[in-house]
């Protein structure tokens, strides 16, 4: 009879309650966060990519440092926790915008002056400063409508959502001309996939979803979605720098595209299984199991649990909080 006691207690447990993989339950990752944030902030107000000053960080992180600032501004907003120092977090944001609207990093890869390090950086400084419940000092936009005069066709395939997201930060709506032109750029496969990748997918199912509208094959994306992950439960098939954020992108894509159904909800489940494999001592997330902890993880394997149920945004999030971030918080 006991043994019948507990099995029924686990399934009227809320999912962000449960002992997630490994034991942890939701405030011990909450925590950990917490920690993590303190270990990483620096004075000004920005934040090192991981907790060792020598480590550059991976993906995000070290294409910019807007990616450390800006993630930290949205995992905080969250779960409704203030910054370390907010105020000088925001100096530091504004301080970073030039006349032309465009913001600056002052450590990364990207080239600041070319078409997707001022969308990249741009985006990421609006996404924060909506986090941060505050604007730009200059309109950013014409950094925008320059690129997609024609620079659009020369980005990244996962840039799609950048434009309608960035516009909607501000306020705006995409011009239909900037609209006709990107759905140009995201031609779809037979099975419904974009560069037969999943995350320039994903961009294009959050390009949608920005714009309140339905994603073609979706029914395809999904079958080529659940076939896709792994037995381990993640979706890295490529090599790390191909494959970075494929588990975010994949589980929103299963729960925006899935709705409802138990098989998408199941491989939800076990996603966030796997993504707690790479919780780390110091409280924060690697890329992968065993890799260091870094802010650019941190935020996509946290937003999964989020998506997943594991953890539960704070009940006073802002007016349109499905912007903060790459969708985790869209209902």
């Amino acid at each position: 009879m006991k043994k019948y006691t507990i099995l029924l207690a686990m399934f009227l447990i809320p999912p962000f309650a449960r002992p997630a993989n490994g034991g942890e339950k939701a405030d011990d990752v909450l925590k950990g966060l917490k920690a993590f944030t303190e270990k990483t902030a620096l004075p000004d107000g920005s934040f090192r990519p991981g907790v060792d000053p020598a480590y550059k960080g991976m993906s995000d992180s070290a294409y910019s440092n807007f990616a450390p600032v800006t993630y930290a501004v949205v995992i905080h907003r969250t779960f409704g926790w203030k910054l370390p120092q907010e105020d000088r977090t925001l100096t530091w944001i504004i301080n970073r915008q030039q006349k032309d609207g465009a913001f600056v990093h002052t450590a990364g890869t990207v080239d600041p002056k070319s078409a997707q390090g001022r969308v990249y950086n741009t985006t990421m400084a609006l996404m924060a400063l909506k986090g941060l419940d505050s604007r730009p000092a200059y309109d950013p936009l014409p950094i925008f409508a320059k690129v997609m005069e024609k620079d659009y066709k020369q980005l990244p395939a996962y840039s799609s959502s950048f434009f309608p997201l960035a516009y909607r930060l501000v306020g705006a709506k995409l011009p239909a001309g900037a609209d006709q032109a990107m759905r140009g750029t995201m031609v779809q496969a037979e099975d419904g996939y974009l560069n037969d990748h999943v995350a320039a997918t994903f961009h294009a199912v959050h390009y949608d979803k920005l714009l309140n509208e339905k994603t073609p094959k979706a029914d395809l994306i999904l079958k080529r979605c659940m076939s896709d992950q792994k037995p381990d439960g993640s979706w890295m098939l490529n090599p790390l720098a191909r494959d970075r954020h494929a588990c975010f992108d994949a589980v929103f894509m299963l729960k925006h595209l899935g709705g409802d159904r138990a098989d998408c909800k199941q491989a939800m489940q076990r996603a966030a299984d796997w993504v707690m494999k790479c919780r780390n001592p110091n409280g924060g997330f690697g890329h992968y199991p065993g890799s260091p902890s870094d802010w650019d993880a941190v935020y996509f394997h946290v937003g999964t649990l989020v998506m997943a149920g594991r953890l539960t945004p704070t009940d006073k999030l802002p007016k349109d909080a499905h912007l903060l971030g790459w969708g985790h918080l869209m209902r």
